[in-house]
C-alpha cells in the first residue's frame, strides 16, 4: 500500500509518495494535462504494482484530474481543505506552507486517518451530468437575484413609482418590458395604457389584461419626488442596462431548467425522489446532484444527514452542553433541503403536524425547518436503500408529533 498527496494547482501539481510507515517514495511537480497525468501514473507505478495499492489524497472531489484518478482504479479522498490546515497545524507549529508540504500532508492525512474521511463517490454519469446542470441553473438564480436587488436599489433611488407599480418580482417578463420602455419617471408618464396592455400580452400574460394595465398606468402616473432630469436620465441608462440582464438570465435559467427536467427524469432514483413531499423537478434534480448516486457512499441515514449539515451539532464540556447548526456544509445541498422543507409544509400533513410541534416546544421558524429537513433527508435514505417509494403513513406515524 502506498499514499499520495496531490496539492493541485491551475498549471501544475505538486505530488509525493509515501510507504505505510511515512517514508517518502517519491515527490515532484507535474504540469496540469494529459503529460502531467501520465508523469504521475508513471511516478506511482514505480511504487505499487496494482491501482488497488494506491490510496490518493486531494482537496477537490470533481473536475478532469480527479476522474482520472478515479478511472485508474486509485483510491480518491477529497479532503476539505479546512482539515487540512487543521492537519498542517498538528505537525508544525512554525506556521510554514508550501505546495509540495501540502502534499506530504495529504499523503500522511490519508496513510494515518483515512477512515475518518469520506472517499469520493462513485456517481454514475447521469448523476454528474445533472449536478453540473443543478449547480449552473442554481448559480444563474442567483446572479440574477443580485441583479434584482440591484434594480429595486436604484429605482429606489429616483422611480419608487416602478416600485409601486410592479410590485416584488422585478425579475418577471412583465416587469422588465415595462421597465424597457419606460425606464425614467418622464418616459414612465408617457405610457399608454395599449402599449401596456399590449407589452403585458406580449410576455405571456393572459387573465385580467385590461385591469393589470389600468394598474401600472395609473402607477406610473400617480405625483412622486423624482430626482433632476440629467440625473433621472443617468439612471434610466442603469436601469435599462439591468433590465437586459435580468432578462437574458431569465431566459437562460429557463433553458437550464428544460435540460435538467430532462435528465432528471431519465434517471434510476427520479422517481423515488418525486414521490417525497416537497420535491419537484428542479429541487429533486439539487438534491440527486449533491447527494450523488452512489449507493455505498453513505453507510446509514445519520451519515447521509451530516453531509447533508441537517444534523445538528453537539458541544459539551463539563457541565456545559450546548446543541448548534452546522456552519461547516454545502451551501448548495443545505439551500436545497431547506426550500424542500418549506414546501413540504403545503403537501404533507405529517412534516406539517412535525413542524408544528417543535414550535410548539419554542423552537423559531428557521430551527422547525431545519429539524423537518434532517427527517426528510432520513425518509430519502431509507426510501433509496429499500428502492420504495414515499409513504405518508409509514413516514409520519401519529406518535412522531408527540416526541418531536
Amino acid at each position: 500500500m502506498i499514499f499520495v498527496g496531490i496539492d493541485w494547482a491551475e498549471a501544475h501539481h505538486d505530488v509525493c509518495v509515501l510507504d505505510h510507515e511515512g517514508g517518502i517514495l517519491a515527490k515532484g511537480r507535474v504540469p496540469d494535462g494529459l503529460e502531467g497525468v501520465g508523469r504521475l501514473h508513471a511516478m506511482v507505478a514505480e511504487c505499487a504494482e496494482e491501482p488497488s495499492e494506491v490510496v490518493v489524497g486531494i482537496e477537490i472531489d470533481r473536475g478532469l484530474l480527479v476522474g482520472a484518478l478515479v478511472a485508474a482504479g486509485y483510491r480518491v479522498y477529497a479532503i476539505n481543505p479546512f482539515a487540512v490546515s487543521r492537519y498542517r497545524d498538528r505537525h508544525a507549529t512554525s506556521g510554514a506552507k508550501s505546495d509540495p508540504g501540502d502534499a506530504k500532508v495529504l499523503a500522511d492525512l490519508v496513510r494515518t486517518d483515512r477512515r475518518n474521511h469520506r472517499g469520493v463517490a462513485g456517481d454514475t454519469g447521469l448523476a454528474e451530468a445533472i449536478k453540473v446542470l443543478a449547480r449552473a441553473h442554481q448559480s444563474l438564480v442567483w446572479t440574477r437575484q443580485r441583479q434584482v436587488n440591484q434594480l429595486r436599489s436604484t429605482l429606489r433611488e429616483f422611480y419608487p413609482g416602478a416600485l409601486h407599480a410592479l410590485g416584488d418580482d422585478l425579475a418577471s417578463h412583465e416587469a422588465c418590458s415595462v421597465l424597457g420602455m419606460a425606464p425614467t419617471p418622464e418616459r414612465g408618464r408617457r405610457l399608454t395604457k395599449t402599449r401596456i396592455r399590449r407589452s403585458l400580452a406580449a410576455s405571456g400574460r393572459t387573465r385580467n389584461l385590461d385591469r393589470r394595465a389600468e394598474q401600472i398606468h395609473g402607477a406610473l402616473r400617480a405625483p412622486q419626488l423624482e430626482a433632476p432630469p440629467v440625473l433621472a436620465e443617468a439612471y434610466g441608462e442603469v436601469v435599462g442596462s439591468l433590465v437586459v440582464v435580468i432578462d437574458g438570465l431569465t431566459h437562460q435559467i429557463g433553458e437550464l431548467e428544460r435540460e435538467l427536467t430532462e435528465r432528471f427524469e431519465g434517471h434510476p432514483d427520479a422517481e423515488i425522489l418525486r414521490s417525497l413531499p416537497g420535491l419537484g423537478p428542479i429541487l429533486g434534480a439539487r438534491v440527486l446532484a449533491e447527494f450523488g448516486d452512489d449507493p455505498t457512499r453513505y453507510a446509514d441515514a445519520k451519515a447521509r444527514r451530516c453531509y447533508a449539515g441537517s444534523a445538528p451539532i453537539t458541544r459539551a464540556s463539563g457541565t456545559r452542553l450546548v446543541v448548534l447548526a452546522r456552519v461547516a456544509r454545502n451551501r448548495r445541498l443545505a439551500d436545497a433541503c431547506h426550500l424542500w422543507a418549506f414546501s413540504a409544509l403545503t403537501t404533507s400533513p405529517g412534516a406539517r403536524r412535525y413542524y408544528d410541534a417543535r414550535r410548539a416546544r419554542g423552537a423559531t421558524h428557521h430551527q422547525a425547518l431545519r429539524a423537518l429537513s434532517n427527517r426528510l433527508v432520513g425518509l430519502l435514505h431509507g426510501c433509496l436503500r429499500h428502492r420504495q417509494l414515499y409513504r405518508e403513513d409509514i413516514a409520519w406515524p401519529d406518535s412522531l408529533a408527540a416526541v418531536a
